[in-house]
């Protein structure tokens, strides 16, 4: 089974777990915001122990959330290396060509990579603690307004909660894929660009198949069920919002406070 776990519900009786998945959602989305907004060690500070609390209260080990960001840590240490070597300003520490080592560059590559595992590490909370059908109704939710523009809300929000939740299903079948293609002789990662991008065929084909089956399978569950596009309906279990969810936007209101204030006259 593959390591990634943003996308994976796990069940559970925590604070977190008992917050709207509105609020959560909402909640994900303004934190996410503002780590763009901050500015200084004291600031990112905050945030990632705040983050940490987080995580801690829902009640799911580190160790847990540390194994999913793993497989993303190549890509958040290339955008790191990129960011380091792309930002001048301070002291120069070493420069050759478009490269430069600069105390503004270690800065920045810093905050890029605290920013990289909060938005991973806050996006897995959302996703471990919300039931997949209670998330698509949060989606829905926010993206009520835009029936006034004729947007297919119900659909969208139907294929975004779908397509989170077997993001982990499409990995372990890539895993499977390529143990198979392994056990038969096929080696991956060796090569000059264009072998490798040849040794991908025999995967790509595969996981593209299946998935076009699993499409099919979930569109005959959804008319085996009576799913209607555009049909008016209504919910089993309706969301409610609670005294809890209020304090939460109130702490979202602390934090923006917080930033601009130590932006403005830290």
């Amino acid at each position: 089974m593959n390591r990634l776990i943003i996308g994976r519900y796990f069940p559970g009786s925590s604070l977190i777990h008992q917050l709207d998945p509105r609020f959560k959602l909402i909640f994900v989305l303004y934190f996410i915001g503002l780590l763009f907004f901050l500015d200084g060690m004291i600031l990112q500070g905050v945030f990632f122990t705040l983050t940490l609390v987080i995580m801690l209260s829902t009640g799911v080990s580190l160790k847990t959330y540390v194994r999913g960001v793993r497989p993303l840590i190549w890509l958040i240490l290339f955008a790191t290396v990129l960011r380091i070597i792309t930002t001048r300003g301070g002291e120069i520490y070493y420069e050759a060509g478009f490269f430069t080592l600069s105390e503004f560059g270690l800065l920045s590559g810093a905050y890029t990579f605290l920013r990289f595992v909060e938005m991973i590490f806050i996006s897995t909370v959302l996703t471990l603690t919300t039931k997949p059908i209670d998330l698509t109704d949060a989606i829905y939710f926010l993206l009520k307004p835009l029936r006034y523009l004729y947007v297919p809300v119900e659909e969208l929000s139907l294929m975004l909660s779908i397509a989170l939740r077997f993001i982990p299903n499409l990995l372990d079948e890539t895993e499977k894929v390529m143990n198979a293609q392994k056990a038969r002789g096929m080696v991956f990662g060796e090569g000059n660009l264009l072998e490798q991008m040849k040794a991908l065929t025999p995967l790509v084909l595969p996981l593209f198949a299946h998935s076009l089956k699993r499409a099919e399978d979930m569109a005959d569950v959804l008319e085996v069920k009576g799913y209607k596009s555009g049909a008016k309906r209504t919910h089993y279990r309706a969301l409610t919002w609670q005294v809890k969810d209020t304090l939460g936007v109130g702490l979202l209101v602390v934090l923006t406070v917080v930033v601009m204030t130590i932006n403005v006259f830290g």
